[in-house]
C-alpha cells in the first residue's frame, strides 16, 4: 500500500483537523492509498493470507450463517487484506488480525454514509458553510472522494470495532467512524476517519496525567 497525495482532499482535511465546536472537537481525515503492495506489505499480505485460510480450515463445521463464509471467496478475501493493511499504514503502531477486523466491516451505500454525517456532522456542516461558503460539507465530500476514487465504481465499507480491537479509541471520545472508499478497478482506498471529543473530559485527562516532576518543574519555573 502507498499513501497517495491528492489535492482535493487536503482542502479538507485542513477544515477537519482539530475543529474546536465549543465543548468537543471534531477530528477528521481522509487518506488515500494505493492497493500495489510495497516489500512490506507482500510480506504481511502473505501472512494475513495464511491466518485466513487457518481460520477457514478450523470454521469448517460452523453453520451457514458463520462470518467466516465471508472470507470464503478469493475476491472477498482480498478485499479485507487490503483494508486490513490500509489500517496497518494508518496505525503502524497497532497489530491487526484479519480474522478479527474482517468481523467489524460492513457494507455501506452512500446514503447510510450520507445519513451519519447528515446527523453527527451537523454543526461541523453550518461551520463549513460559514468558512468556506458555497456547497456544503457532504457536497464536499462527495466531490473530492468522487474525483480520487470514482465514488459510482466504490464498494463503500465502515469499521465498528469493539473496544479490544479499536485503535481509534481515544480518551473522551464522544463517538468515532471509519469509512473505507475501495475502488477494484482503480485498486485505490480512501479511508476516512472521523472522531468527537469531549473538550471537558480532555482537559480533565490532562489535568490527571500531569506527572509530579513535571508538575513540580513548571512551580521550580516560577518566581515566588
Amino acid at each position: 500500500m502507498k499513501f497517495l497525495e491528492y489535492t482535493p482532499l487536503d482542502r479538507l482535511n485542513d477544515f477537519l483537523t482539530h475543529l474546536n465546536l465549543g465543548d468537543r472537537t471534531i477530528e477528521g481525515c481522509l487518506e488515500a492509498y494505493s492497493c500495489k503492495h510495497t516489500g512490506t506489505d507482500k510480506k504481511l499480505s502473505l501472512s494475513l493470507e495464511n491466518e485466513i485460510l487457518d481460520y477457514l480450515g478450523k470454521s469448517s463445521d460452523m453453520d451457514s450463517s458463520s462470518p467466516a463464509d465471508l472470507l470464503l471467496s478469493r475476491n472477498s478475501r482480498k478485499t479485507v487484506i487490503y483494508l486490513v493493511l490500509t489500517l496497518s499504514h494508518m496505525y503502524p503502531d497497532y497489530d491487526f488480525s484479519v480474522v478479527k477486523a474482517h468481523q467489524f466491516f460492513t457494507e455501506e451505500s452512500w446514503d447510510s454514509f450520507k445519513q451519519i454525517v447528515d446527523t453527527y456532522m451537523f454543526e461541523a456542516s453550518k461551520e463549513w458553510i460559514e468558512t468556506n461558503g458555497g456547497t456544503s460539507l457532504l457536497e464536499a465530500l462527495y466531490k473530492a472522494l468522487d474525483e480520487v476514487v470514482k465514488l459510482a465504481e466504490c464498494e463503500i465499507y465502515s469499521y465498528n470495532p469493539d473496544s479490544d480491537a479499536d485503535p481509534f479509541l481515544e480518551r473522551g471520545a464522544v463517538w468515532s467512524f471509519s469509512f473505507f472508499f475501495y475502488n477494484r478497478k482503480l485498486k485505490r482506498i480512501v479511508s476516512f476517519r472521523l472522531c468527537c471529543l469531549s473538550n471537558l473530559v480532555a482537559d480533565e485527562f490532562l489535568m490527571v496525567d500531569l506527572p509530579y516532576d513535571e508538575d513540580r518543574e513548571i512551580f521550580d519555573d516560577m518566581d515566588m
